[in-house]
C-alpha cells in the first residue's frame, strides 16, 4: 500500500551509498534526490545504508523509503526484502524484478521468451575466459551480476590474447562471467516510467563515449560521453526501441522507473537489447533525468513522481 499521508507531510528516508562497487555514484544520486525533496516534503532523512539498515529504519520510522542505491545488495533484491519485511512503502522495483534484472543470464532468458531480441553468448568460468577465447573476437566480457558497466572488458577483433584480469585473485565479481558477441554501432538507452495506465517509454538517447568503450567512467565522469536525444534513427528502429523497452519493463515485473540499454548495428539494421536497469542513476550526467527533462518533467517533478509511486508490497 502507498502512504496515506499527503505528499507535503511525508517523512522520506533516502537510501544512498551502500556496500557495492557503485557506492560513489549512489552517494551522488542520493544527494540529488534528497536535495530535490527538501522543501517539498515535511522531512528528509539521508541514510548511508549499511548492514544495520533494518535497525536504522525502525528507529527513524519514515513514511516512504526512496531507494537511491546502485549495484549489488541495494539493487539485487536484498534491500527490497528488508523493506518488504519492515512494511515500509518504497520506490523502484520489488524483490523479484530486482533480483532477476541483476542476473544477466536469467533476465536474458525471460526477455527472449517475451519476444525481446537479446545477444548470444553465455556464462563461462572466469579462469577459462582468462586462458582462451571462448567465442571468436570481438566479444564483451561482463560480470553476471553487476551494473553500470563495472568490470566490463571489450576484446577486439584480431586480439591475440584474452583478458588476464578476469582470472586474477583481485577479481571480485563472481566465478562465472557473461561473454557476448560485440555488436558494433550505436549505444542507445530508453527510460520507462511505469504509470498506472501502463509503462511509458520517454525517448531514445544515442550515447557516444568520448574515449573508447562505454564503460563505468564514460557513464559517470563529466564529459565521459556525449548524449544525443532524441537519437537520430530510422523511424521504425526508434519506435522499436521504445516498444522493446516497455515490453522489457513489463516482462521483468519492474515498478517505478527503469532504463533499458540497447546496441543498434546500423550496417545490419539490427537492434539488440543489452539489459534493464531497475535503479537507474540520478546523477547530473544520468540518462533518466535527462530524458525526463526532454519530455517536460523537471528533476524535482521526476523525484516527486517516484516517491508518489512508492508502495509496499511492490
Amino acid at each position: 500500500m502507498p502512504s496515506s499521508k499527503p505528499f507535503s507531510e511525508l517523512h522520506v528516508a533516502v537510501l544512498l551509498g551502500g556496500l557495492s562497487a557503485e557506492r560513489e555514484v549512489s552517494l551522488v544520486s542520493g544527494k540529488g534526490c534528497a536535495d530535490a525533496l527538501e522543501g517539498q516534503v515535511a522531512k528528509v532523512s539521508r541514510v548511508d545504508a549499511g548492514r544495520d539498515l533494518a535497525a536504522v529504519l525502525t528507529a527513524l520510522k519514515p513514511d516512504v523509503v526512496f531507494n537511491a542505491l546502485h549495484g549489488a545488495w541495494g539493487e539485487d533484491g536484498c534491500v527490497q526484502g528488508v523493506l518488504e519485511t519492515l512494511g515500509i512503502p518504497y520506490t523502484h522495483s520489488g524483490v523479484l524484478a530486482s533480483a532477476l534484472a541483476m542476473d544477466k543470464n536469467k533476465s536474458k532468458a525471460v526477455l527472449k521468451a517475451a519476444g525481446v531480441a537479446v545477444p548470444g553468448g553465455g556464462l563461462y568460468d572466469r579462469h577459462q575466459v582468462a586462458r582462451e577465447h571462448v567465442i571468436p573476437p570481438p566479444y564483451v566480457i561482463k560480470p553476471n551480476a553487476e551494473g553500470s558497466s563495472v568490470g566490463v572488458f571489450l576484446v577486439r577483433e584480431g586480439a591475440n590474447r584474452p583478458v588476464a584480469e578476469v582470472g586474477e585473485d583481485s577479481w571480485t565479481y563472481g566465478e562465472t562471467v557473461m561473454v557476448e558477441p560485440y555488436i558494433p554501432g550505436k549505444e542507445l538507452c530508453v527510460a520507462v516510467v511505469g504509470e498506472k495506465s501502463g509503462p511509458r517509454a520517454l525517448t531514445v538517447t544515442d550515447i557516444t563515449p568520448t574515449k573508447g568503450f562505454y564503460d563505468y567512467e564514460a557513464k559517470y565522469a563529466p564529459g565521459g560521453s556525449v548524449h544525443e536525444l532524441p537519437a537520430v534513427l530510422p523511424a521504425n528502429v526508434f519506435d522499436k526501441a521504445l516498444r522493446q523497452a516497455e515490453l522489457a519493463h513489463v516482462a521483468m515485473g519492474c515498478r517505478g522507473v527503469s532504463r533499458s540499454d540497447f546496441r543498434y548495428d546500423d550496417v545490419k539494421d539490427e537492434l539488440v537489447f543489452l539489459e534493464v536497469n531497475t535503479q537507474p542513476g540520478m546523477t547530473p550526467t544520468s540518462l533518466v533525468p535527462e530524458q525526463a527533462a526532454y519530455v517536460g518533467m523537471s528533476y524535482q517533478d521526476l523525484v516527486r513522481w517516484i516517491v508518489e509511486d512508492a508502495s509496499c508490497p511492490r
